[in-house]
């Protein structure tokens, strides 16, 4: 199994740093699905400069932040002082989660679980699982096979779904694991899937426009 390596939050800064701050459109109909489920105990895997757990302690929820980075973390402590809210800030690998079993109600990871190898995702689920409640949901996502990363031929070949990024940025040099249907339903087979979808997204970067492929995965621990 790759070691775990942290993304480099010292590179975003400025226009970068707004980006990471502003929460994700899921975020609202998670906050509004779970409160529904009357979920309390909230888990912001992954947690970078706390744009979610900012987020979801102002809407009430007990809220942890995660993350291997140690400056995401402090970035994070510092945002929730600014916005007055309590929070429980922990630094950490996300294949051996500091949390009791059973412990958590929802879960929202977004680009964060694939940071690793094929070893280290089979991990990572049951951590997710182990810390869920029964009835716990998770929200995540997934790189896809399909995206341009996986076919970067010149970025090394872990194993058959991972490959370590070498463009220039915060990512350089963290391990990305991309995924397909079938390895996605292998994976999460000891999960309820509530929703999957394949989405691409768009963005620009100087005069060209650049896409990628996620999976975006809602996901329940049977009861």
């Amino acid at each position: 199994m790759i070691e775990s390596k942290e993304w480099n939050w010292n590179m975003v800064r400025g226009e970068s740093e707004r980006i990471w701050l502003e929460p994700s459109i899921v975020s609202y109909y998670l906050i509004d699905r779970w409160k529904k489920q009357e979920k309390e105990n909230f888990l912001d895997l992954g947690c970078g400069l706390g744009r979610h757990t900012i987020q979801f302690a102002k809407e009430g929820f007990n809220t942890r932040a995660f993350d291997l980075s140690k400056e995401a973390i402090e970035r994070t402590k510092k945002y929730a002082t600014q916005e007055n809210v309590n929070i429980q800030c922990d630094t950490g690998d996300m294949l051996n989660l500091p949390y009791s079993d059973s412990s958590i109600d929802c879960i929202l990871c977004m680009n964060v679980i694939s940071h690793t190898d094929t070893e280290g995702m089979r991990k990572i689920v049951k951590e997710l699982k182990r810390v869920l409640v029964n009835g716990g949901e998770c929200y995540l996502t997934l790189g896809s096979k399909e995206t341009w990363g996986f076919k970067q031929e010149d970025w090394p070949l872990v194993d058959k779904n991972t490959r370590i990024r070498m463009e220039e940025g915060p990512e350089k040099g963290i391990p990305h694991f991309y995924a397909d249907y079938d390895l996605i339903l292998e994976l999460f087979a000891d999960f309820k899937i509530e929703k999957i979808f394949h989405l691409q997204d768009y963005y620009n970067k100087g005069d060209k426009t650049y896409s990628s492929y996620h999976y975006h995965m809602l996901i329940r621990k049977e009861e």
